[in-house]
């Protein structure tokens, strides 16, 4: 089996799925999102994250939580579903290793909102963030707002980030979901990279693999870009099916042919 670790000389994975935070690609857009993320915390409010699948959308999450100090934040990490309102209190729950089987909205509503309470009386913020918010059912949007809010609406406990696909704005545009669609107070959008940014983010991730300069040619990277759209992910299975097909016909360097080999391997 080829190892293209060795092949190449890298000292680690290039272009792996779980980047240290450390070791991210500072994205184009990603200092507006982090400032849209942070403004919303800190008015205990709600920003929306969207973009094309693999365009970095949970990277970014990842990256903008990890500002958040452990000694003043709570953040609750949701992946959402296509489930009910009580399931996705139940992951809420399970954040905390409480597990409820209850199927009364009722009390789940109150078992979150006392969790919520808790965190707060300890001088924490709560933070939640749900990302692939766009397979929440319609009928959540109308709900999520209330476990925000408390004190008759006067007061807002909680911050929210959402984070999905394009069609989550389509959510938040339902006449059911305004209560929330009012809380929000930031948007971005990540949109996929440009040549010439994907000319560094390749380089970025040879140069944290420990590969040399220079190993993917300028047209490997054009086609990588034309292959991917500017996508991420796309470019990353694209970058490591190149690196493969390099090394099977043990060339120095990868060529945009070694980037349409790996194409034909991919969905």
């Amino acid at each position: 089996m080829i190892d293209i670790k060795h092949a190449f000389g890298f000292t680690r994975e290039p272009f792996p799925q779980d980047v240290k935070v450390e070791d991210l690609y500072p994205l184009p857009g990603l200092d507006a999102l982090l400032k849209r993320f942070h403004y919303a915390v800190r008015l205990s409010a709600v920003s929306v994250i969207t973009g094309d699948v693999g365009s970095g959308k949970s990277t970014s999450l990842r990256y903008a939580a990890s500002k958040l100090h452990p000694s003043e934040f709570k953040v609750i990490p949701i992946v959402a579903t296509t489930g009910s309102l009580l399931e996705l209190f139940r992951q809420i729950c399970l954040v905390f290793g409480i597990e409820y089987r209850s199927f009364s909205i009722a009390l789940m509503t109150k078992i979150v909102r006392d969790i919520i309470s808790e965190i707060a009386g300890r001088k924490e913020t709560p933070v939640l963030v749900i990302d692939e918010a766009h397979l929440l059912r319609s009928e959540i949007y109308a709900q999520l707002h209330t476990l925000t809010q408390f004190e008759f609406d006067s007061k807002s406990l909680m911050p929210m980030i959402l984070s999905g696909q394009k069609k989550l704005i389509d959510k938040l545009l339902y006449q059911s979901s305004r209560p929330l669609a009012s809380r929000v107070v930031g948007r971005s959008y990540l949109d996929g990279l440009k040549l010439e940014d994907m000319h560094a983010y390749i380089h970025h991730h040879l140069k944290i693999a420990g590969g040399r300069e220079g190993l993917f040619a300028d047209e490997a990277v054009l086609a990588i870009h034309q292959g991917s759209g500017g996508l991420l992910r796309r470019a990353n299975t694209l970058a490591k099916g190149a690196l493969l097909a390099a090394a099977m016909e043990k060339c120095a360097v990868v060529t945009a042919e070694h980037v349409r080999l790996a194409s034909t391997e991919i969905m």
